[in-house]
């Protein structure tokens, strides 16, 4: 763990809750290009990591999404074991293929696809039944919608970044060397395709469990969760309930809203402001919930 500790040291420094993380600072493991990623809390997630008494057995991520978290303890070797869970079936197709089927096809796939209208309009029309061709059509409209939002109605980019359109986020080599990478570490990955709340409900009680909590944002009204996911609903209630049973650690991300401080408080837990920047470049705050938050301190 010492190595761990020293290398995330000169890498991030001081790590300060009210300045934003550089997130160009950050190693990139994931393919996605997802809505509410969590690129800039990775250095806050390997401050708690290595401030655990001992490398977690199993680190549980019930809402995984584009999974930066759980996919850099993997490769980072963080835990023993890493455990993502995601129901929305376009993403989990993504990591099916990845940690289960052929991601050398996958890979190659996207590297050699030639970004042009008509190419795309076919390809995201299509039906497939493999998980590899699921998976590819899945990160092809990730790449290619505004923001890459995956839910339906979303539009795709028109002008994009310098004028590129289509390609602005289309990076092959890039997406082919993260596949790779993540390919070469599956051994250390289970993916379960399903309910994030009842994976927390079956494991609660194990203590050598470490947990990364990001549902998505729908707490007292807030809309972008419904524009963002397919898959957006979730009995806030509940998985404050389950944590509260939970015997491992936790660490859960949500909106900075009184809302959300009010029932971490009614469940006996704290919060602290973190500083974050959007998608936009500009500059916001998220809440960090956990038992105690003594090792932002540390």
């Amino acid at each position: 763990m010492m190595e761990i500790r020293d290398f995330q040291l000169r890498l991030f420094g001081s790590l300060d809750t009210k300045r934003a993380v550089n997130v160009a600072s950050v190693n990139q493991y994931s393919p996605f290009r997802y809505p509410g990623g969590k690129t800039w809390l990775v250095p806050f997630v390997i401050q708690w990591l290595i401030g655990q008494q001992k490398r977690p057995t199993d680190f549980i991520e019930p809402f995984a999404g584009g999974a930066i978290i759980g996919l850099t303890v993997a490769v980072e070797r963080l835990a023993q074991h890493v455990t993502l869970v995601e129901v929305d079936e376009q993403v989990a197709a993504v990591w099916k293929a990845i940690i289960y089927g052929d991601y050398h096809w996958l890979a190659d796939r996207i590297a050699n696809f030639e970004i042009t209208t008509d190419n795309v309009d076919f390809v995201l029309s299509s039906t497939y039944t493999s998980i590899e061709e699921k998976a590819f059509q899945t990160i092809l409209r990730n790449r290619v919608n505004r923001g890459g939002i995956l839910a339906r109605g979303a539009g795709k980019i028109k002008n994009g970044e310098n004028g590129k359109g289509l390609k602005s986020r289309w990076y092959p080599q890039t997406l082919r060397k993260r596949i790779l990478r993540i390919g070469e570490v599956r051994e250390r990955i289970t993916f379960i395709e399903g309910d994030g709340l009842q994976i927390l409900e079956q494991n609660a009680m194990s203590t050598d469990v470490v947990y990364f909590i990001d549902p998505p944002y729908t707490v007292a009204g807030k809309k972008a969760g419904t524009r963002l996911y397919t898959y957006f609903e979730i009995d806030h209630e509940k998985l404050f309930t389950i944590a509260e049973t939970m015997q491992g650690e936790f660490l859960m991300t949500y909106d900075n809203i009184d809302a959300v401080k009010e029932i971490a408080e009614r469940h006996g837990f704290v919060t602290e402001v973190v500083s974050m920047k959007n998608t936009h470049n500009r500059e916001m705050t998220e809440l960090l919930i956990g038992r105690s938050l003594e090792w932002l301190y540390g």
